[in-house]
């Protein structure tokens, strides 16, 4: 069998069939949106190849009507799903805005004959996709949001730090991809084409069929790795609030207090419990209960700071670590907990939702967060006694108290 463009094409188009069906059916139904985009990509490279071979098999040019204008289209489009994959998977890209509309005009720009001859759209649409192959290989590259910061993340994303070999192996494969129809333009352009138009056709078409391996590849370890902490997350995230349950924030105040000790730095623990909440179940049902719980949850995320902690710890109980913070701290998130939940509560469930707490600041004598939350837990009792709805300190705190 000859290798010409004819049979490069059709070899092209069957792996793209099967891998279109095989797929979804190694994924599953139950797929992630990045997931689903990854699939996207697959199956419209296969309608954009697909458009190529009936032009090509009719001998028709390839930038000719309604042809030309598909395959151009779902070539593209397919360059665009595996960019939103990859957002999905490593946080925001530069280039949304220009990867959503090339499409369109690039779709446009393939049947555009202006010039009087095929070559204007072919240049012109090979630029726009080796310009779309080097934003993938950007995206590869491009740090992550928490990377570009020096922060520690604070949410499990889908894909760690263990991607950075499909990444680079998908980037630079894009990259390289990208000088073949860029090569193929910049001839269009010049009027210096002929002789080289079957030779960097077969390049093109083989590019992509080494690119489906890679990219094809890519996803699957992505997927992978997106499955796993998905499974690492439910293990150690309450499924109800979304904060780390009481293993999980045991695990990782460990670590906080590591670091307190080790800089010198104060660290504060907060306690908070929900007012009254055996009267809301009882008034609203467990559900109005468990969406007051998910309420609350979400008004203490609001007002976290980046590098401090929040758990679920309790039915209705909630911890929450300060890095960095003296006893000012936990009373101006009280404030600031307190405003958000009056304002959001009456609005989002229809009643009002109230909280007492708890503070507690690490001591040199603590051992574990534990120690730090039965002083806590205390004074958290002690808001309750008195009256609820506010914050007390931990028994026999006195503002000379330092750091652990």
């Amino acid at each position: 069998m000859l290798l010409d463009t004819p049979t490069l094409l059709s070899l092209l188009l069957l792996e793209l069939l099967s891998l279109m069906v095989m797929l979804p059916l190694l994924m599953g139904a139950a797929v992630s949106r990045a997931a689903r985009f990854a699939q996207g990509y697959i199956a419209l490279q296969c309608v954009g190849w697909m458009a190529l071979w009936l032009r090509q098999s009719s001998g028709a040019p390839i930038s000719d009507g309604l042809g030309g204008f598909v395959a151009m289209l779902a070539l593209s489009a397919s360059l665009s799903a595996l960019w939103l994959a990859l957002r999905d998977w490593l946080g925001r890209r530069p280039g949304r805005w220009a990867m959503m509309g090339a499409p369109l005009v690039l779709a446009l720009a393939s049947v555009l004959d202006g010039s009087g001859a095929d070559h204007f759209a072919i240049a012109w649409s090979g630029l726009g996709l080796s310009l779309q192959m080097l934003a993938l290989a950007l995206a590869c590259s491009w740090p992550r949001e928490a990377e570009q910061q020096g922060l520690e993340i604070r949410h499990i994303t889908p894909v760690e730090h263990k991607d950075r070999a499909w990444r680079t192996l998908l980037g630079l494969g894009f990259g390289a991809m990208a000088s073949v129809p860029l090569l193929r333009a910049s001839l269009h352009f010049l009027g210096r084409e002929v002789g080289w138009e079957a030779l960097l056709t077969q390049a093109i078409i083989l590019g992509a069929h080494v690119m489906l391996l890679v990219s094809v590849l890519a996803i699957l370890v992505a997927w992978r790795g997106e499955t796993e902490l998905h499974l690492q997350r439910q293990a150690h995230t309450d499924a109800l609030t979304g904060l780390a349950n009481r293993r999980a924030f045991g695990s990782r105040s460990e670590e906080l207090i590591s670091l307190a000790r080790r800089h010198g730095e104060p660290l504060c623990l907060v306690m908070l419990d929900l007012d009254l909440f055996k009267k809301v179940n009882d008034d609203h049902g467990h559900e109005g209960g468990d969406r007051a719980l998910a309420l609350f949850a979400s008004c203490v995320q609001q007002v976290l700071r980046v590098g401090d902690l929040a758990g679920r710890v309790g039915g209705e109980e909630f911890c929450v670590l300060l890095a960095r913070s003296d006893e000012l701290g936990p009373r101006a998130m009280d404030a600031r907990l307190r405003a958000v939940l009056h304002a959001r509560a009456e609005k989002e469930l229809g009643f009002a939702l109230d909280f007492s707490a708890g503070w507690a600041l690490l001591r040199p004598g603590d051992r574990s967060v534990e120690d730090m939350m039965r002083r806590a837990d205390a004074a958290l009792y002690e808001a309750k006694r008195s009256g609820r709805g506010r914050l007390c300190d931990e028994p026999g705190w006195t503002p000379a108290e330092k750091t652990g």
